[in-house]
């Protein structure tokens, strides 16, 4: 089997093993979607990437994102982890500052200025009504009482997101994830607002991911949904920091920009593993 360039990193934290740990393999040309699929499950993390040659040579690399059990379209820190190995290994963008990963949903511009935090240019986001009787669901499986729900949608980025903003990240925080069940609820949103003078804006947890688990450590395509649902009610005027990942023991902190109508999506990325891997 060919020895293949393998890097594991972890995503959405200043601190090493604090975040959203990812998998990459690097040179992932000519590997079957069984083969893929079976060590994304192997490695039993969140997302699993394989980088590859891009479809357009305008564009620098393509990725595919497997989870344990699928492949997704679009996820946020399999984004940034997947540039930072690149730019690990080698990679050069073809614009200086800036590079242009295809993925499910298309083309995702990641911004590499030296200095900065890399961040992404959010996707899309489909915001639409919650159905309602889902909605009526969910508040009752997680015993979240209707007084605390401030709003709530369905988002959809390439994952499709029912999410609930809570008056309090007191209240996020509170929410009991045990009372998942997947496969009874897909991929649940939560936001509260920290209190004036906390190091942190908002307090974010999403639970029941496709992988199984009951929550996610730190998740970007979420926080990339939200920040654009905040953009459309004219409440993302200024520099936002998230925090998630706090009831799990991580110290996820997630960095959400505006330059115009494009919103970036930014965090830290550390480098742990760098090896090879047969396969």
């Amino acid at each position: 089997m060919p020895n293949r360039r393998f890097i594991q990193c972890d995503v959405f934290s200043a601190v090493p093993t604090q975040g959203n740990a990812l998998a990459v393999v690097v040179d992932g040309e000519g590997l079957s979607d069984d083969s893929m699929r079976r060590f994304a499950a192997w490695t039993n993390l969140a997302e699993t990437t394989f980088l590859m040659p891009p479809d357009d040579p305008a564009n620098d690399y393509k990725v595919r994102i497997m989870t344990p059990s699928r492949e997704m379209p679009f996820a946020g820190h399999p984004t940034l982890g997947s540039c930072v190995a690149w730019l690990h290994c080698g990679g050069q963008p073809k614009t200086a500052g800036v590079v242009r990963q295809e993925c499910g949903v298309g083309v995702v511009k990641i911004h590499v200025a030296e200095g900065e935090l890399p961040a992404f240019e959010a996707p899309p986001s489909k915001i639409q009504d919650m159905n309602k009787a889902h909605r009526s669901e969910i508040l009752s499986a997680l015993s979240i009482p209707e007084s605390s729900v401030l709003r709530s949608v369905q988002l959809d980025n390439g994952p499709v997101w029912q999410a609930f903003e809570l008056e309090s990240a007191q209240d996020v925080l509170a929410v009991d994830s045990s009372l998942v069940r997947w496969p009874a609820f897909k991929a649940i949103g939560l936001i509260g607002a920290h209190p004036e003078g906390h190091a942190c804006d908002y307090e974010v947890r999403m639970l029941a991911p496709s992988s199984g688990m009951s929550e996610d450590p730190i998740t970007g395509s979420l926080n990339a949904a939200l920040a654009h649902w905040l953009q459309s009610q004219g409440r993302l005027q200024r520099s936002l920091t998230i925090a998630q990942g706090t009831v799990i023991n991580r110290s996820g902190r997630v960095a959400i920009s505006r330059e115009g109508d494009v919103v970036r999506i930014g965090g830290a990325v550390h480098v742990l593993i760098d090896g090879h891997v047969e396969l």
